[in-house]
């Protein structure tokens, strides 16, 4: 056991040991109701890593006292997944197939389980960190229950901590070590939610005071063990979308310190700084337009920026535009004004043949051109003439929100 990581050893055994997902686990919530009435329909565990998907999965099995056969998604395929189908066919107890980092699997793939899904030859479980309405084809996802796991509370993992600090048979009970109230927070913090970050961290910072001829773990020997915390962030994932909106939504609600706060949240995390700056362009127009053009301007020139320079130094570029967009009045006319001219734009009206090209040399046989008003013979160079078909000669687009300058 000594060989195998904390994180395992630990595992829960029962739902009377899982900590966590209150919103799922106890009186009346939906697990426990499957549970108890002996039913489990095949079901999709979605939430980060850390959360207790795995041994969910192992739970609902023993609950309802189905065989589980475990494959993971990146290391299995489909030979894989037939040949548990065949065995569950043939076998004397039910099989609960679990499939991990199940989004790992193409289209393709998923494809095979449904037939064994829908017969009820398996049940399946799967587990993701992807959202399964990008990642899952939409028949495996309406065959099952999508349960959503949250990270875990502070107050989650330090109990976690304590139950596999003092665990003599499992855990480190035996290893004669005390810990401080500072590194347990430590561990806590840049767990963020994870219970197996938080628990490998534990289990490198006793051994780390263990090696040094240590009695206790201190807040130093649990820094240096885990010196940073973690950012759990994946650019093809759900945190790339979501931290993005997060940082544009900040931008619209003219919040310079949240703006802050998650453009440094997607530099710490890798994000590409150039994805970062072309969606400020975007947003240049969409949530601040005319209220202010130099915004626009400011954008544009940070993603120049980015290009011409490069991170690190790119950042602080990245920053002075965020934070002008963000305390930049704001107004969505552009964005608006023009998804009205595109409802009307739709069509194969004609041209008014005062407006058609009337430069070759047939053009004016045509009518091309005839009655045209040249706006630089009229005083303000503003004319009044028919622009668009005759249908929508009366409809208006743009109407300036009054906010900046844009009055």
């Amino acid at each position: 056991m000594s060989d195998v990581p904390l994180a395992a050893r630990i595992r829960p055994r029962s739902f009377d040991e899982f900590v966590g997902q209150t919103h799922l686990i106890g009186p009346g919530k939906a697990l426990t109701q499957l549970i108890e009435g002996g039913h489990l329909p095949s079901v999709v565990l979605w939430g980060p890593a850390g959360t207790g998907k795995t041994t969910l999965a192992y739970l609902l099995a023993d609950a309802v006292g189905a065989e589980l056969v475990q494959l993971s998604a990146v290391s299995s395929g489909v030979a894989d997944a037939r040949k548990v189908i065949e065995g569950a066919r043939g076998g004397m107890f039910r099989t609960v197939l679990f499939v991990d980092e199940v989004h790992r699997w193409s289209k393709a793939q998923q494809d095979v389980l449904l037939p064994a899904v829908e017969e009820g030859t398996v049940t399946l479980i799967g587990a993701t960190t992807e959202n399964p309405y990008f990642s899952l084809v939409t028949p495996l996802l309406s065959r099952s229950i999508l349960m959503r796991l949250e990270p875990l509370g502070d107050e989650d993992v330090r109990t976690l901590l304590k139950r596999a600090f003092t665990d003599e048979d499992r855990g480190l009970g035996k290893m004669g070590v005390e810990i401080s109230d500072e590194a347990l927070s430590h561990l806590i913090e840049v767990a963020g939610g994870d219970a197996r970050v938080a628990l490998t961290g534990l289990e490198a910072s006793v051994l780390a005071a263990r090696a040094a001829g240590e009695d206790a773990v201190t807040l130093d020997l649990a820094a240096d063990a885990v010196q940073k915390k973690a950012i759990v962030y994946d650019r093809q994932g759900d945190a790339h979308y979501d931290v993005i909106s997060a940082f544009i939504k900040s931008i619209r609600g003219s919040d310079p310190d949240a703006t802050l706060f998650w453009l440094a949240r997607m530099l710490e995390a890798g994000e590409d700084a150039r994805y970062i700056a072309r969606r400020m362009v975007v947003h240049a127009s969409e949530d601040i337009g005319l209220a202010d053009p130099r915004a626009l301007q400011i954008a544009v020139a940070a993603a120049q920026a980015v290009e011409y320079v490069g991170l690190p130094e790119a950042r602080l570029n990245l920053a002075e535009a965020a934070i002008y967009l963000a305390r930049a009045p704001k107004s969505n006319s552009v964005i608006v004004s023009l998804g009205k001219a595109q409802e009307d734009a739709a069509t194969s009206d004609p041209v008014p043949l005062h407006l058609r090209d009337a430069h070759y040399p047939a053009a004016k046989r045509l009518g091309h051109g005839k009655g045209y008003k040249y706006p630089h013979e009229y005083p303000g160079r503003r004319v009044e003439q028919q622009y668009r078909p005759t249908r929508f000669e009366g409809n208006r687009y743009y109407e300036p929100s009054g906010e900046g300058e844009e009055t």
